[in-house]
């Protein structure tokens, strides 16, 4: 839900240094998560990513829509929400994965958009208002292959 995340992330300074993936050269940019993930839908799990995002957007999140079609290619579902239309929706006050409807993993990050650490909760009630602010997210959301950063 952050506009930026790790600035010094060397993937995002190559980005911004002109260094772009090659779709079509898959071997220089695949790695160990996608094949967890190509691992996991092949299985029949459906994993899907919601970003919630400011526009126009920041270069942080021009540089993550850029290399979002390798999340895609491992059979990652990602769709995209101007924040300006998540107004009426109760969201949690941190990233996090929800995983089977039960555990939330919550991401937190610094003022600058460090990763600081996470927590594992298994709490009902955070488990609830993180599952449904995420499927009223994904609603609403454009799918990544539909959506136009602004």
């Amino acid at each position: 839900m952050r506009d930026g995340y790790m600035l010094d992330d060397p993937l995002f300074i190559a980005w911004k240094a002109g260094h772009r993936y090659d779709p079509a050269d898959r071997r220089s940019w695949w790695r160990p998560w996608l094949q967890i993930i190509a691992d996991t839908t092949q299985r029949g799990v459906d994993l899907r990513r919601a970003r919630i995002v400011s526009e126009p957007v920041s270069e942080y999140i021009r540089f993550e829509y850029d290399v979002t079609f390798t999340n895609t290619a491992a059979g990652e579902r990602v769709r995209w929400l101007p924040r300006r239309q998540a107004t009426d929706i109760p969201l949690p006050g941190n990233d996090f994965w929800v995983i089977d409807d039960s555990i939330v993993m919550v991401h937190h990050f610094s003022g600058d958009g460090d990763f600081v650490t996470e927590e594992v909760t298994s709490d009902p009630a955070v488990a609830k208002l993180c599952t449904s602010a995420f499927e009223a997210v994904w609603e609403r959301a454009i799918d990544h292959d539909d959506y136009r950063p602004a």
